[in-house]
């Protein structure tokens, strides 16, 4: 049995100001009419072994981003087995770590196979092909990777350097070979190298090995993981469809990539279970830069990748997308820009993997703009700001049939609502009463309330904040249905 371990705790840092901390790129719709996430799952469908089966997906995600999971797969109707919920990020290894000690635990030790969350893949067929090829390697307890023919010296991807495996069997078109050596992301000078050598792939982060021989590994090479992890697991709790290990330990865990823990530090010689690499040319992209994402994207006779409601005149080989306004360009070439409501990236072409860093100034910084959009998804459904000045802000609340906020109170604000559209329920204090549209109501600093909308459509309300304190951090919650106590 194949159990697909999902990977969606990364953040996208690269592809601001569309991926934020709270919405990151798995969750974008960047290549077609569904998210990177809900790809990945797709991909999953028409994967034939025969008389052994692929299970399930485990998804492996940030606490916060649970509710985000379960909404789009739910609207593919995709649900996986479990989604595990990380308490703090501490990148792919402690995750992988954390689903083979559930698949140990709930199945009989299968085949993992980690998935990405955010890649692309524009020919499935191929990556069903190589991953039936793959899975009697793994399941006779070899450490499998994927590796990608690169087409260009590219500096943002890991490398494989590879060698011949059992005189290079190529069977079905599908090439086996064994890993030499895991290489990290080089100048642009050893790529070229690696390129012209022919002896390098791209790593395309995607893996394959049992369950139990994920666990020797990470024993061997990084202890300090898998006991941090153990503890976590340990003394972990089911809550729903979700799993959520054990905070405290948890964060006790180093943080590290599947690369760095295991791949660049496997003993390649064979005293390990023996790494083998197989290619895998599927119109494959780690979609992980703007450039990446236009080079998916039709572009005009100018060379220009356009997307959103943009008026150009003599522009050349720019990548020019609006989320919203009209964006006007005029009189430039080898541009990046990429409009949202509240922020707006400008970057030369060749500069673009430095995206990054300045998300990280951001983040230094304490702006918000790296964390969150102007709308914000919430369990309940969205709210997006209006507007905001000293000492008061205007929301726009979307609340989904059956749905309520939390019971909360606040010290250092009020709320004024306004019914826009459809019925609400409230709570006040000891008080309850219902709002049609265009009634109102006032919630003074330091009184519980709560919102609930009983009807059948979305509930739209206008909430006014006036306070000095008008942030997140400012709610104390009594009840909630989403477990955010």
């Amino acid at each position: 049995m194949i159990r697909p371990v999902i990977l969606a705790g990364g953040s996208g840092t690269r592809l601001w100001p569309l991926s934020r901390e709270h919405f990151p790129k798995q969750f974008l719709k960047l290549t077609s009419d569904h998210s990177l996430l809900q790809e990945t799952v797709f991909r999953l469908d028409g994967v034939s072994l025969g008389s052994k089966k692929i299970a399930l997906p485990v998804v492996i995600c940030n606490e916060e981003h649970r509710f985000l999971i379960s909404e789009q797969l739910g609207e593919i109707d995709r649900l996986p087995e479990i989604t595990i919920l990380e308490p703090v990020g501490k990148n792919t290894a402690p995750a992988l770590t954390l689903a083979a000690l559930w698949s140990v635990s709930n199945d009989t030790n299968p085949v993992l196979l980690a998935m990405p969350a955010d890649q692309h893949v524009g020919r499935p067929e191929v990556f069903h092909k190589v991953i039936k090829e793959a899975e009697p390697y793994a399941d006779a307890g070899n450490f499998v990777t994927f590796g990608i023919s690169p087409t260009l010296p590219e500096t943002g991807f890991g490398y494989i350097k590879t060698k011949a495996f059992k005189s290079n069997p190529i069977k079905n078109n599908v090439e086996v070979l064994q890993v030499a050596e895991f290489v990290e992301k080089p100048d642009l000078e050893t790529a070229k190298r690696y390129l012209d050598s022919g002896e390098y792939l791209w790593n395309s982060g995607m893996f394959m090995m049992k369950a139990s021989i994920w666990l020797e590994l990470i024993q061997t090479y990084r202890p300090e993981i898998i006991s941090a992890c153990q503890l976590a697991y340990d003394k972990g709790s089911v809550d729903g469809d979700f799993f959520r290990p054990s905070k405290k330990e948890f964060n006790e865990s180093p943080s590290d990539s599947i690369d760095y823990a295991i791949a660049e530090n496997i003993d390649v010689t064979g005293t390990d279970p023996c790494p083998i690499v197989f290619t895998y040319d599927a119109d494959w992209s780690d979609v992980g830069t703007w450039t990446a994402i236009a080079s998916r994207l039709i572009s005009d006779k100018k060379n220009n990748v356009v997307k959103g409601d943009v008026l150009a005149k003599d522009v050349s080989d720019s990548v020019i997308i609006s989320d919203g306004r009209l964006l006007a360009a005029v009189g430039f070439k080898d541009l990046v820009v990429v409009e949202t409501p509240d922020a707006i990236l400008v970057a030369a072409k060749d500069k673009i993997h430095e995206v990054g860093n300045l998300v990280a100034k951001m983040r230094s910084d304490g702006r918000s703009e790296q964390s969150n959009h102007l709308k914000v998804h919430r369990p309940w459904g969205t709210y997006e700001i209006l507007d905001k000045g000293n000492g008061f802000q205007v929301k726009h609340l979307r609340i989904d049939p059956g749905q309520s906020i939390s019971l909360q109170r606040h010290k250092h604000r009020a709320e004024h609502w306004v019914v826009v559209k459809g019925k609400a329920n409230v709570i006040r204090g000891d008080e309850s009463y219902d709002l049609s549209e265009n009634q109102s109501t006032y919630v003074p600093k330091g009184v519980k309330h709560r919102l609930f909308n009983p009807g059948s459509d979305v509930l739209e309300i206008v909430e006014v904040q006036s306070g000095q304190i008008l942030s997140e951090e400012d709610i104390e919650r009594f009840e909630d249905s989403y477990g955010r106590i």
